[in-house]
């Protein structure tokens, strides 16, 4: 099954963790704002928001995130924040976090760490082990032709498509990652997830026990308001490892 599951799994996880998404992705649009509030002439923004609505977050927050990002709004000011680790099992980790107090998520990060067997390294303890590529994950149905879907992802600018059991997965260059994420939706396909992901050169297989502690641990830093993302070199679908 691999890292990415199935689509039932991604959307179970999601719907059990909406509140905190609305939360998440509101930041990601205040700070993707500050590049500028009109989606149209800034593509980080347009992903957020679309991000955003294929969760169901209301216009109303939306609008409000934007105008916090352009200074129209008054707000926290947010500062990008990376941790790198290993968890339980050796599994390395890298958080990504979105935080008005670097004090307060430091010691929250750490703290969960420590409970749940894993550890906080130095910066580059384990990012060599891992690039930055944007993933989007488009559900495999009938309608889908994959040579079609390919062309036109390949056309906007992705590098690969990999067919797993229910879902493509389409990946691309930072860089391009905007585009082809806009040039997908608007051809009409259902994309279950988008994101610009640490992938893993060399993957880990932990026990059952280590993984239980792990899950753990990625729940528990993914319910942070301030954790944006959470990565691991771990070779299961957390979503599907029962507690």
């Amino acid at each position: 099954m691999g890292r990415h599951g199935t689509i039932a799994g991604r959307k179970a996880a999601q719907d059990s963790k909406r509140a905190a998404l609305f939360t998440k992705y509101a930041k990601q649009i205040t700070v993707a704002a500050k590049d500028g509030g009109d989606p149209d002439y800034n593509s980080s923004l347009r992903v957020a928001i679309e991000k955003a609505k294929a969760i169901g977050m209301p216009n109303d927050n939306i609008n409000r995130a934007i105008k916090k990002g352009t200074g129209e709004l008054g707000g926290a000011s947010y500062e990008e924040l990376t941790f790198e680790g290993y968890g339980a099992g050796g599994v390395a980790m890298i958080v990504e976090c979105l935080t008005d107090n670097t004090n307060r998520t430091t010691s929250a990060v750490r703290s969960m760490f420590d409970k749940h067997g894993g550890n906080v390294g130095t910066p580059g303890c384990v990012s060599y082990m891992f690039s930055r590529q944007g993933v989007i994950i488009v559900e495999k149905t009938d309608d889908v032709d994959e040579d079609t879907l390919m062309e036109q992802a390949l056309e906007a600018g992705a590098d690969d498509m990999i067919s797993n059991e229910d879902n493509f997965e389409i990946r691309t260059e930072p860089s391009a990652y905007g585009d082809v994420d806009s040039a997908i939706r608007k051809a009409g396909y259902n994309v279950v997830e988008s994101e610009i992901e640490q992938i893993p050169s060399v993957e880990s297989t932990p026990s059952e026990k280590d993984l239980k502690k792990l899950k753990k641990l990625v729940d528990m830093l993914e319910d942070n308001d301030d954790v944006q993302n959470v990565h691991t070199n771990c070779s299961a679908d957390l979503d599907e490892v029962e507690l």
